[in-house]
Formats: structure tokens, C-alpha cells, sequence
């Protein structure tokens, strides 16, 4: 989640109260029609409170965890207290909507702890690390490193979040364009682009395709379609990019870097949980969270040869190496951050401003326009609630919109340094060369990548579209 100006945020969040006829009950959640209720309106007050605090973390040091967790908690007990005191209300009503929206989290919760676990694992056995190393020793020039470093973010982020893949890869920047700033400001922005670009066409790539694998909108291989739309959005700023990069090449670098012992194996156990996963879910019917539980049983197994091998040779102490450990490394803030937000989201959904916002949105419109749009608004508002928010509002669309909805929420956050956690991250990191302003100059060329997929996805895509 990133920080963004708080007007944006109360203008999106000012959508789900406009004055519009109710749709029919979306999804199979319980609801109720409390839009023009006392109640109701407190909790989209509630909300937007909770919003604004998570906007303004780094000033106040709170955890963006607490305030939309509280949040939820509020306005569920809203919901909670409407149907305790009305009559002719099922006395779990309330019960039965938070357990379907839970589920709906549990699964990714799950998900999303054994791919971070995996990522930690690799860290831990230099496996990125040594990535780091060879590029940083082979003498590449800027123009070279940029498209280099831009290809692998774009492949990288399909298995990893973007976050981590611009992390590692902003490692590689750092390391071989010190003192150039003009190459770490434009190699920066590349790795943004190319990292949302990538996550978009998998559905491993990023929690918002995750979220519409799990909820059976598109399936594993039809993400596939949206491959090509992806790569024209990444390398539309990137040939844009490439004219203004410096010429020459950085001095030369050297790096030892070493894979520990058992790390390359643990990145098959990583391609072999994949291939788990989506069988799973394709041949068996399985959710997706059940490969991921068969591949995180595999990584603690060969944690345990990991831990005989480093006691019998001396390399660690015995017994050091804990696949326990590595979970206690996710980001548990970031996760629980997702369970207060998504709760507040069904939350507002159950009470039925969702399906006022599916009204006002697609049905004035249309699908197409209000996709685009969600996808813009996503430069701002977080990827995740939007998509939630759409899954939850069900509005009804064939496959290519799906498919547009996907694409557009996956790459709109490039528009702006803070419409991402990869290019929030990146800004921390880069110490004051890549910034909010550096980034809002090219904001031009990305968003000719942004139209140019769209349209690229609505021409060769065009069989899934009604």
C-alpha cells in the first residue's frame, strides 16, 4: 500500500455514496440496503478516517495495519448491531456475511505467506544476491543494464510480487550507476513499469490477478492474453526512456556472491509448487492454496537437509536454519493490512454502497470506460481494494472486460511513483534520485504504454469480448 494525496482518496471514496437506484444483490454474500441509514453512513465515515491514517503513515508512524483493522472491526459490529435489533433479521445474518467475506481472505492469506516464505528462502541462500553480483561484474553499459534489468523485471514480477522483483532488481541499478543519477532516476522508473507490467499477464504476478484466478473470473492459462498488452505497456516508456539515457558504460564492479547450499533447489521446489498449484486447481479443482501447502511442506523438507548438512560440515551452527524463521520474515504488516481493508471493503459491500458504485460506474459508463477508469484511479487509490471492490460489485461484463480490468488495475499504478508498492519501495531506497516529481516527467510517456495496451488488448483479444 502507498501513501497518495488525501484528496484522491476521499474523491474515490465519495463514489460509493453517490444518490443511485440499488442494483440486485451481487455475489453470494449476505446484504442489506443500509446506503441512506444512519448507520451506514458512519461506516463509510469510519472508512475514510481509517483511509486517511493509512495515507498519512509515514508522518504519524502508525502501522497501516491498525486503523483499517480497527476499521473493520467497527463497522462490522455496525452490521452486527443493525441485525441484532431489527425485526425479521436472521440473528446471524451478520455471522454468516463476515465468514464469507473471511474465507475469501483466508485463501489468500495462506497463499500469499507461502510465496513470501519462498522469497525469503531464496534471499537467505544468496540466491538474488548473486544475480546482483553477475550483472554487477560484467561490464554492461547504461543502455544495456536498462533493458537488461527492464526484461527481467518484466519475467521476474510474473512469479514474484513487483515489489520484491523492483527491490532486488534496484540493487543492480545502485550498485553499477553510482553517481549517475540521470541512469538510477530512468532505470528506476523502467523497473516500475516493467514490474506492474509483468504481474499483470500471470496470476502469480500480483495479488489483484490473483484475487480474480481465486474468484474463477479468468483461469490460470487465459491470463496468457494479456501477455502481449503487457509487454506494450512496459516497452512503449521504454523506448521513450532509452533516447534519454546517458551514453558510455559504468565503471567496471566486482562481486563474489555465492548461492548457499541447497539454494538452487529450493528455486525448483518454487517452479515445482507452481506446476502443484495450478494442476490443483485445473485438473483436481482444488483452490490454489493447496499447491502452495504442498510446496511449503516440500521447502520445510529440504530445510531439514539443509540443517543436517550445515551441523555435519560446520558452515552454521546445528539446528540454525528454520523454515519458521523465514515465515516470521513476511510482511505481516502488509498482510494484515489486506485482511482489515479487504474486511472493510465487504464490509461497505454488504451494506450495499458497492452496488451503488457498480450503478453509477458501469452503468453511466459503460464496461469499458469504467475499467479504464478504475484502472487510472489505481494511481492513487491501491490496486487491491479496486479489485476487490469489483469482484464484490460483479457488475456484469463477458470475458474481455475481465481480461481489461485485470490488465488496467495491474498497470495503472505506474502512472505515479506512489500508485505502487514497487515504486513507493524504490523511493525509499533510491536516498532522494528517484522522487515523486522525477517520475511524474515521464508520467506522459507511461501513460502512452497505458493507452497503447489497452487498445492492443481490445484489437488482439477482440474473440473475448461479447
Amino acid at each position: 500500500m502507498s501513501p497518495a494525496p488525501v484528496v484522491g482518496r476521499v474523491l474515490a471514496l465519495g463514489l460509493t455514496c453517490l444518490p443511485l437506484p440499488a442494483l440486485a444483490h451481487a455475489g453470494s454474500a449476505p446484504s442489506v440496503d443500509l446506503t441512506g441509514h444512519p448507520l451506514g453512513l458512519i461506516a463509510v465515515a469510519v472508512f475514510v478516517i481509517a483511509y486517511l491514517l493509512v495515507v498519512l503513515e509515514e508522518r504519524l508512524h502508525l502501522r497501516k495495519s491498525k486503523p483499517v483493522m480497527l476499521g473493520a472491526a467497527v463497522i462490522w459490529g455496525l452490521i452486527a448491531w443493525y441485525g441484532a435489533n431489527t425485526p425479521g433479521m436472521p440473528a446471524d445474518f451478520a455471522a454468516n456475511a463476515f465468514r464469507h467475506i473471511f474465507l475469501e481472505f483466508a485463501e489468500l492469506f495462506f497463499f500469499l505467506i507461502v510465496a513470501m516464505t519462498f522469497v525469503a528462502a531464496m534471499t537467505e541462500r544468496n540466491v538474488f544476491e548473486s544475480l546482483r553480483a553477475t550483472l554487477v561484474s560484467r561490464g554492461f553499459g547504461y543502455r544495456q543494464l536498462f533493458w537488461i534489468t527492464g526484461v527481467i523485471s518484466f519475467f521476474l514480477s510474473a512469479v514474484l510480487d513487483n515489489l520484491t522483483t523492483a527491490l532486488i532488481m534496484s540493487a543492480v541499478i545502485m550498485a553499477v550507476g553510482a553517481g549517475n543519477l540521470r541512469f538510477i532516476t530512468l532505470g528506476f522508473i523502467n523497473l516500475v513499469v516493467a514490474a506492474n507490467a509483468g504481474g499483470a499477464w500471470s496470476a502469480f504476478g500480483d495479488i489483484t490477478t490473483l484475487m480474480v484466478w481465486q474468484a474463477h473470473r479468468v483461469e490460470f492459462f487465459e491470463f496468457f492474453s494479456l501477455f502481449i498488452p503487457s509487454v506494450v505497456n512496459w516497452l512503449v516508456p521504454a523506448l521513450i526512456l532509452h533516447f534519454a539515457l546517458p551514453p558510455g558504460s559504468p565503471p567496471p564492479g566486482r562481486d563474489d556472491a555465492e548461492v548457499k547450499y541447497g539454494g538452487w533447489f529450493i528455486c525448483g521446489l518454487f517452479a515445482v509448487t507452481i506446476a502443484l498449484t495450478v494442476a490443483g486447481k485445473q485438473f483436481l479443482h482444488m483452490p490454489p492454496v493447496f499447491g502452495m501447502m504442498a510446496g511449503l511442506a516440500l521447502l520445510k523438507l529440504q530445510g531439514f537437509f539443509i540443517q543436517r548438512r550445515d551441523a555435519r560440515t560446520g558452515a552454521r551452527d546445528g539446528g540454525r536454519y528454520n523454515v519458521f524463521e523465514l515465515i516470521a520474515q513476511a510482511e505481516w504488516d502488509t498482510l494484515l493490512f489486506f485482511y482489515g481493508v479487504l474486511l472493510c471493503v465487504g464490509g461497505l459491500a454488504t451494506m450495499g454502497f458497492l452496488q451503488l458504485m457498480s450503478t453509477g460506474l458501469y452503468g453511466q459508463l459503460g464496461p469499458t470506460g469504467a475499467n479504464v477508469a478504475l484502472g487510472t484511479l489505481s494511481a492513487i487509490v491501491d490496486n487491491i481494494p479496486i479489485m476487490y471492490a469489483v469482484l464484490q460489485m460483479n457488475p456484469a461484463m463477458d470475458h474481455g472486460q475481465w481480461l481489461l480490468i485485470t490488465l488496467t488495475a495491474g498497470v495503472g499504478g505506474s502512472l505515479l511513483s506512489v500508485g505502487s508498492a514497487a515504486g513507493v519501495a524504490l523511493m525509499g531506497v533510491s536516498r532522494g534520485r528517484y522522487t515523486f516529481m522525477s517520475h511524474l516527467k515521464w508520467t506522459w510517456a507511461i501513460a502512452l504504454g497505458y493507452i497503447a495496451s489497452i487498445f492492443t488488448h481490445l484489437w488482439i483479444n477482440a474473440r473475448h469480448f461479447s
